[in-house]
């Protein structure tokens, strides 16, 4: 198929795949990543893959695949939490990794106790 084609997937060019790819999987800027994906080299290369990361079948492309690669990442970072939690060499860094993981399922504690006073509260305070 030449490079200049859409895809029958999502409409994506060669070119905007091979961008989107190159900035998700090396993080590296736009003038380079519009370079490996075979953009004209410079600033005229870097304002075409500049504007072609605007549009919204491009974006919605990068954002599945940074969403994919996050949750890969994500299974990393767990396994990392897990290994911390058991073979922390303090107690500090265990409990830390403990509440980190449990803020992640959802398990927050809460920042601050509100109380809900309903109707007349008096206090007296009797110094003698």
């Amino acid at each position: 198929m030449p490079r200049t084609q859409l895809s029958k997937k999502d409409g994506l060019t060669y070119k905007q795949r091979a961008l989107v790819d190159t900035l998700v999987a090396t993080g590296c800027t736009i003038t380079e990543a519009s370079q490996k994906a075979g953009y004209s080299k410079g600033e005229a290369g870097r304002v075409v893959a500049s504007r072609t990361l605007r549009l919204p079948k491009v974006q919605a492309y990068l954002m599945q695949e940074v969403s994919n690669k996050l949750g890969l990442g994500s299974v990393h970072a767990s396994s990392t939490l897990l290994h911390l939690i058991q073979n922390g060499k303090s107690e500090y860094v265990r409990l830390e990794a403990s509440k980190d993981l449990l803020d992640r399922i959802g398990m927050r504690t809460p920042e601050k106790v509100q109380h809900n006073l309903s109707g007349n509260v008096q206090i007296k305070i009797d110094l003698d």
